[in-house]
Parts: C-alpha cells; structure tokens; sequence
C-alpha cells in the first residue's frame, strides 16, 4: 500500500481510505473484515459522530484499540441531534464541538483524534468560531489536526484562508469532476490535502444499473460506466474508477465505503493497479461532459 502526506499535516495516510458509515450494526464480520484492512496496509479510518448516532464509532474504537497506535482515525462534528430524537440540527458552534469531542473520545476507546472533522458547514456559519474551536483543542492535545467535510466552495475557501485547516473531504469521481473547476487549484496551493468520497458514483461506474445522477442523465451515466468498462476491459472496474480519483495530485486518499471482504479485495487492488495513462484517462474526461457546481460558488 502506497501511503501519502495529509497535506500540511504529519499524517501519512494510506491511498485506500476506510469509509466506516458503510458497516452495518451489529454485524459480527466487522472486526473481522476491519482487521483484514489492517493487515492489507490500510491505516486511515473515517467516522462521524452523527453514524448510528455515535454506535459507528464504538464499533470502530473496540476494533482498532490494541493497534491504535500505528492507525490514523479521523471522525466528524457538527450535527447535533434534535431533543425529541426527530432528527439533526446544524451546529458548527464552539460550544458545541468542544462538548462532542469528550464523547467521541470516549465512544473510540482513545485520548486523542488524529483527524477531526467539521461535517458539513454554510458561509453563514461563525467560522471564526468553529476554527477557534478546533484550535483550541489542538492545544489541549485531543486533536492532532483538523479539517472540513464539505462540497461548498465558498465554505472551502473560507477555511482555506482563515485557518490551519490541513484536509477537506469531498465528493469526487468521473460523475462529479466539480472540485476540478473550483477547488483542487486552490487546495493544492495552500497544501491542503482532499479526501476524496464517492469514488464509484454510488456503484454507477461499477456494478448498478444506469440512472440519473446529479445532471446526468441515465444515457450519459451508462456512458460513463462503459467508458470504465471499455479501459478496464478484463480488469477489476473499482480499479479504473479509483485510479481516476487517485491520479489528481491533490487527492492524498480515496475515502471508499467496504462492507464486505470482496469490496475490500477490489479497493486494495486497485491502489496497486498501474496508474491510468493519457489514453485511459481521455477516454474517461471525453465520455461524458464536464460538471459544475451551480450553487455556493
């Protein structure tokens, strides 16, 4: 497994990130299966306070704490459960991240958070407040560093410019090239790394019958997945789609949803896959038109 720096940070992450939402509660085979991650060089770990209303990180703290220490966890703050349990609220204030992270803390079975995460956040967010937040607990140790969850480029540069801020998770593959207009220019200016999310479009460029994605018609998300088809002829389609992500130089890691063992296998084979070359990679951008973010510019 190859393994990058997070940009600006010490983190050395591995290339095939671990998305935990993606485990079910309760089900006997994720230790299992995340210990056969472990033992395949994947070392970075994604969580969020809000999956399974914090059992995601129970499940994940239970089954990393005796190698914790050669293992990178990263998990999120930001939405706060209503009181009547009706659902979430957005909450980026002070307050309210410096009250979760105890919590997390404890629900992972560990003294401190290599990766936290802001999950979600709007340009009228206090976002002076929410880095002050994120600073501060730096500085008492329970974070190692910081970063965003958030598609938002007006969000994006906001942090980029105000803060220490060292990574931003964010939706990416061959149905979204979004980031590429807008984000990955800036983020690779100011060293900060992308964790790339969604890298098979939800199964589209891989497994699951065509529909309508985002602008995308069915008719051209069935022409991106044959596209994935055509350059992987025989091969492992995960591969095409995750080399795709992983061939931008700003992207330190693709964050990929495993539940099972064979979706494990594939995402660790294809970070050893050659990378694309000029030919594949055409093929792929010529397939379908380029995207753009209409909203929060």
């Amino acid at each position: 497994m190859e393994y990058r720096v997070l940009g600006k940070s010490s983190l050395s992450v591995s290339r095939i990130g671990f998305g935990c939402m993606s485990l079910r509660e309760n089900d006997p085979g994720n230790e299992r299966l995340l210990s056969a991650a472990i033992e395949k060089g994947i070392n970075f770990f994604d969580t969020a306070d809000r999956y399974g209303q914090g059992n995601n990180e129970a499940l994940l703290g239970k089954a990393l704490k005796q190698k914790r220490t050669a293992l990178l966890i990263a998990t999120k703050v930001g939405n706060q459960m209503k009181e009547d349990g009706s659902g979430w609220v957005w909450n980026p204030r002070k307050a309210y991240i410096l009250s979760c992270v105890d919590k997390s803390l404890q629900r992972l079975q560990t003294d401190y958070i290599d990766l936290y995460q802001l999950h979600g956040g709007t340009i009228q967010d206090n976002i002076g407040e929410s880095i002050e937040a994120f600073e501060i607990l730096q500085q008492q140790g329970k974070i190692r560093f910081y970063g965003i969850s958030s598609i938002r480029p007006n969000v994006i540069r906001a942090y980029a410019s105000r803060s220490a801020l060292c990574s931003v998770m964010m939706q990416y593959s061959l149905l979204d090239r979004r980031p590429e207009e807008s984000c990955f220019d800036l983020l690779e200016d100011q060293h900060i790394g992308v964790l790339a999310r969604g890298a098979l479009a939800g199964g589209l460029l891989v497994d699951k019958p065509a529909r309508d994605y985002l602008n995308y018609s069915q008719e051209k998300v069935k022409k991106a997945a044959d596209a994935v088809g055509q350059v992987s002829g025989k091969k492992n389609k995960t591969a095409t789609a995750l080399q795709f992500v992983l061939k931008q130089s700003v992207v330190a890691a693709a964050v990929v949803g495993i539940r099972t063992m064979k979706q494990l296998n594939e995402a660790v084979a294809a970070e050893k896959s050659p990378p694309l070359n000029e030919n594949d990679l055409s093929l792929l951008r010529y397939s379908v038109p380029l995207n753009y973010y209409k909203e929060h510019r």
